[in-house]
């Protein structure tokens, strides 16, 4: 079993910065894309950002130069720095991470949300 575990979120007012984590935990034997999504009521959930096991990192247009994306490969984690939030930025944020359990199997692993509320 993988788990992923996410922390950070809360309520910031507009302007403002926060900083989500999700660690990666379990029987892991590589971990390959690794991704931030973002879902509000009534709608699907959106990639925000992902980033690769070489470092190669993308981004929603929206929330290009006031995100970015990062991880630590040895601890299994990827953060998500945000920056200059907007209100319409408020959502339920997800991570996500393709992770491989051998050499020939991987599997998508979703972390539970966390509430982002940018008040205006």
């Amino acid at each position: 079993h993988v788990h992923l575990v996410v922390s950070g979120g809360g309520l910031v007012q507009a302007g403002g910065s926060l900083m989500l984590s999700c660690q990666a935990s379990g029987d892991i034997f590589k971990i390959n894309d690794m991704a931030w999504y973002r879902q509000t009521p009534g709608k699907q959930r959106a990639l925000v950002a992902g980033i690769s096991s070489g470092g190669l990192t993308k981004y929603e247009d929206s929330v290009k130069g006031r995100f970015t994306i990062s991880r630590d490969n040895a601890k299994s984690m990827v953060n998500l720095q945000m920056m200059r939030l907007k209100p319409e930025y408020t959502a339920s944020y997800y991570c996500s991470a393709d992770v491989q359990v051998g050499p020939t199997y991987a599997y998508n692993y979703w972390g539970q949300g966390t509430q982002v509320t940018v008040s205006s």
